[in-house]
């Protein structure tokens, strides 16, 4: 996350947000114990293997506080970490060190066990054709970071909100009356750049979905060899898509399929946060 611009216009106002929730009125217990500014540096330690990311954020939680707090990392958003490694060190006022460093490392260890567990699953993956995606199942107002992270990992991004792809599914079906209507209404109402996936459950739907002129194919929850009979009936039309309660320890029984992509939830809603801290907090 280089573009300054993104950052300030996307991200800055949702960091203010998380600081407002933890600082409605003041650090009492800061406050208490250190009423008038001094400096300070602090250690940034990591308590466990993993792949880092949300440096830039960790940063920003303190720049925003303050914009002379010096952040010093000796790593970057996807490095491989480990444990009890110096990965970097806070100077400024000890006052704000203090009242940011919940909201830095909230993000921190939010965003680096998605990266992490990302990674993890998409070494599952090295060396066929499909590619590991998200999904929109991400934590309210966090989407920005926990996207950003399953890319640091190893990952893709699925569309990013409503207003970036068309997706139909069960209940849009429903709503048109059919695929074929569905996907002729989208053809019709969405620019011709705009491809149209739709998500199906049976192989009827998938003849259906075919024959509407779909250009992606989501296999939802379906089984091993109901995957493998649709993907030899799609045979090459549309890009196909697999997806339902894929997580680390079934994704291995896909990748003889030959799916184009796969999606998981998990990347984002599941994934255990990282162990961070910032440490050994002295006056300089």
């Amino acid at each position: 996350m280089n573009n300054q611009i993104t950052m300030k216009l996307n991200a800055d106002p949702l960091i203010m947000q998380a600081l407002r929730e933890d600082i409605t009125s003041e650090d009492i217990t800061t406050n208490a114990v250190m009423p008038k500014k001094q400096n300070g540096e602090v250690d940034l330690l990591c308590k466990q293997d993993g792949v880092i990311a949300g440096l830039w954020v960790f940063s920003r939680v303190f720049e925003l506080l303050d914009d002379t707090v010096e952040v010093e990392l000796y790593v970057e958003d996807g490095d491989h970490v480990k444990k009890g490694q110096l990965m970097g060190k806070v100077k400024g006022d000890i006052r704000v060190l203090l009242s940011g460093e919940r909201v830095a490392l909230n993000y921190l260890q939010r965003m680096s066990g998605i990266a992490t567990y990302t990674n993890s699953i998409a070494k599952l993956l090295e060396g066929s054709k499909t590619k590991l995606l998200d999904t929109r199942k991400t934590t309210p107002n966090m989407r920005i970071f926990e996207k950003y992270s399953v890319k640091v990992g190893g990952g893709y991004n699925h569309r990013y909100n409503l207003s970036d792809g068309i997706l139909l599914k069960d209940n849009h079906i429903g709503a048109a009356g059919s695929i074929t209507k569905a996907v002729a209404m989208a053809k019709d109402y969405a620019s011709f750049v705009r491809k149209v996936e739709v998500e199906v459950e049976n192989l009827d739907m998938v003849k259906e979905a075919v024959e509407a002129g779909a250009d992606i194919i989501m296999l939802d929850n379906m089984s091993h060899d109901m995957m493998k009979e649709a993907i030899q009936l799609i045979d090459g039309r549309a890009a196909t898509e697999c997806s339902g309660n894929v997580t680390k320890e079934n994704i291995a029984a896909i990748i003889d399929l030959g799916v184009d992509y796969v999606s998981s939830g998990a990347l984002t809603h599941s994934a255990p946060i990282m162990d961070i801290s910032l440490k050994n907090l002295h006056v300089v």
